[in-house]
């Protein structure tokens, strides 16, 4: 089950990885490493940024547990999703009435003339969130059920959405182009719902509004584990943020450099540690709540080992490749040789981090299933203090690079402190004792 899931989630996964590269190989093409593409990177980055912090991680790591647990599913998963989904509906009128300020806050090296190109389409693009959030609710709830394949595959849509945008507006001007780009993320958002929803149908999951009283007890659990889960999770993107934050003051062209470094970057990730631990959770989380650690213990050892193998493989090759992978994804149109050269740096300083950020991946999910996500919160608060420190150390000799290398070596502090918690002696009783 464990080995037939990941696969569908890597498969999946693989399949919007490769229309992601087309997108980008399209965006890089059509729009260069300039104003523009910073402008719409930096607009997407936003909603992708709490969708990340609300959605795929917090929301799934605390919704699960606290789900497998309730006695009241259908009740408890309907409130849940109503205030979420109004919470989220608000926020998104706020960063549209203040879309100016926002952009001035999230990119502040930007200047006047450039914010006031930016921030329509920053009041456009955060509306992804509350689709997304849709989608990702109903996905916990399939893989509660061990039903994979819809959310893995779906991702695909919001890449063919983008795809067509690039297409249809290629000989348009820079700017208008970036408009299409944006609706193209709203699009390709209403898709992901309606084939969620099709899903949802197929395994008689749509009776989630049912309105009769509810223990109040469980909504408490969950948000407690929600608001420690968000912390947690926020702090890998956060830190993302920063570097496009702090890359604004360099030269124009590095926040781009670092959004295609970071996209080949997630590629070994999402394919391997991503991939696992999406598969991995459901299982723990009952094994946990069926108080069988044992069970739960034996899964975690089978996938880490598997993860390091592929990660090892996957961060060899792309060390001594960066240049050529960077140069066959991207270099052609406006994407000259040099920033091929600027890329690749910058990718071979993310992928030294990939093998401890998968693994805290991995090991992370202990902690979740403990409902330990406070503790889990803060270590990766620790991590991103260290992160913040090394990006203020290393932008001024390093540039981008430096950036890139900061998060790195926040990633190895991550999983020496996951580990910790986890427990150097259970670690070794992990690998070199049977069950």
């Amino acid at each position: 089950m464990l080995i037939k899931s990941i696969f569908t989630n890597s498969s999946g996964i693989l399949v919007s990885r490769i229309l992601g590269f087309i997108r980008d190989l399209l965006t890089a093409s059509i729009l260069g490493a300039n104003i523009y593409s910073d402008i719409f990177f930096v607009a997407f980055k936003l909603p992708n940024l709490f969708r990340r912090i609300f959605a795929e991680g917090a929301f799934t790591q605390a919704f699960i547990p606290s789900y497998a647990k309730s006695k009241y599913k259908i009740r408890f998963s309907s409130i849940i999703f109503l205030q979420l989904f109004a919470f989220l509906i608000v926020l998104s009128l706020i960063v549209t009435l203040f879309s100016s300020l926002i952009t001035k806050a999230i990119a502040l090296g930007f200047d006047e003339q450039t914010i006031q190109l930016a921030s329509p389409l920053v009041a456009i693009n955060f509306y992804y969130l509350p689709l997304i959030f849709i989608v990702t609710f109903m996905a916990a709830l399939l893989q509660y059920k061990n039903h994979f394949a819809t959310t893995a595959y779906s991702t695909a849509l919001l890449n063919l959405s983008l795809i067509a945008a690039l297409l249809i507006s290629k000989d348009l001007g820079k700017y208008e182009i970036t408009f299409y780009l944006s609706y193209g993320v709203l699009i390709g958002g209403i898709l992901q719902v309606f084939v969620h929803l099709l899903a949802m149908k197929k395994y008689n999951l749509c009776k989630i509004f049912t309105f009769k009283k509810y223990k109040k007890k469980e909504e408490n659990r969950f948000y407690k584990s929600f608001f420690g889960a968000t912390l947690g999770s926020s702090t890998a993107h956060i830190s993302a943020f920063l570097d496009t934050w702090l890359a604004s003051f360099l030269v124009s062209g590095s926040i781009s450099y670092l959004y295609y470094a970071n996209r080949v970057f997630q590629l070994p990730l999402a394919l391997f540690a991503i991939a696992t631990s999406v598969a991995l959770f459901p299982m723990i989380a009952k094994a946990i709540k069926n108080k069988d650690e044992n069970k739960a213990l034996k899964l975690m050892k089978k996938s880490s080992l598997i993860l390091v193998i592929l990660l090892s493989f996957a961060t060899l090759i792309g060390i001594v490749f960066d240049n050529f992978i960077v140069w066959l994804l991207f270099e052609r149109g406006a994407f000259t040789s040099e920033d091929t050269t600027n890329t690749a740096l910058i990718l071979t300083m993310y992928l030294i981090g990939l093998l401890p950020f998968g693994l805290a991946k991995i090991f992370s999910l202990w902690l979740y299933a403990h409902e330990k996500q406070f503790l889990a919160a803060k270590i990766s608060m620790k991590a991103l203090g260290f992160n913040i420190v090394f990006s203020l150390l290393l932008i001024q000799p390093y540039g981008a690079a430096g950036l890139a290398f900061a998060s790195t070596l926040s990633g190895f502090i991550l999983l020496i402190l996951t580990l910790k918690e986890f427990g150097f002696k259970n670690l070794k009783n992990l690998y070199f004792s049977e069950f």
